[in-house]
């Protein structure tokens, strides 16, 4: 059994060394039942200094010029020679214990895929109410966040990955088709819970509540459509870091 880890990573030199760090170490995990890893860093046109920490960090790199999230995620997944794929974001830390519970699961043979919980870091005011009640949305429709999402490899590329046409939401998309199929074949879609994925809480720092409600509620009135289009999607293609 191989895991191939992918991080997309766009001008995440704040944070990527840190999460490497973190991913290496949670990869452990894989080494009790005998398994190989593989970190892969697809490098979504960065114009920092991305790719050369994720290099000295000793992850693969590929590039991908379109910026685009879910396009990244496909492209590091192109290069991954690994049974199961597993898409961390590039300022999230997993923890061992965390990658221990998703060996767990990939050994009992009931699942297709899946994600975790999330807890942020640093967050403030709003932020961990706003990320208790994702937590619970997220076990109860089985939505998998875009920062912690893992599903079998030969799955993956029979649903074609993640969906080019999203620039945000992806995840959202994902999980619902894996749900579809994981039903057909008898199988499920799991969020682990027992340790949550850590994540960045720089969103609640960069953007006001009042930017958050704004593309909630465009998102609401448009029914999602403006999810196709990159310019709308200001809360992760805007550039601020």
């Amino acid at each position: 059994m191989k895991i191939s880890v992918i991080v997309p990573a766009f001008n995440e030199e704040k944070f990527i060394a840190r999460s490497l760090s973190g991913i290496k170490a949670a990869t452990n995990s894989f080494t009790a039942p005998g398994w190989d890893s593989e970190l892969i860093v697809c490098d979504n046109n960065s114009t920092d200094g991305t790719a050369e920490m994720a290099r000295a960090a000793g992850a693969a790199v590929v590039f991908e010029p379109v910026n685009q999230i879910s396009r990244a995620r496909n492209r590091g997944a192109s290069v991954a020679t690994g049974d199961w794929l597993v898409f961390v974001d590039a300022d999230s830390y997993p923890s061992r214990e965390l990658f221990a519970d998703l060996a767990a699961i990939i050994q009992s043979g009931r699942c297709l895929g899946g994600g975790a919980t999330v807890r942020m870091d640093r967050a403030v005011g709003w932020a961990p109410f706003v990320t208790r009640a994702w937590n619970i949305i997220s076990r109860v429709k089985r939505w998998a966040a875009g920062s912690f999402v893992f599903c079998e490899a030969k799955i993956f590329r029979e649903l074609g990955g993640f969906s080019e046409k999203l620039f945000a939401a992806e995840e959202l998309d994902f999980s619902e088709r894996l749900k579809k199929l994981a039903r057909e074949r008898g199988k499920d879609l799991v969020i682990l819970h027992r340790h949550p994925l850590v994540t960045s809480a720089r969103k609640v720092h960069l953007y006001s509540v009042r930017e958050h409600l704004a593309m909630m509620l465009r998102t609401l009135r448009h029914r999602g459509e403006n999810l196709k289009d990159r310019a709308a999607c200001t809360l992760w293609y805007d550039g601020r870091r």
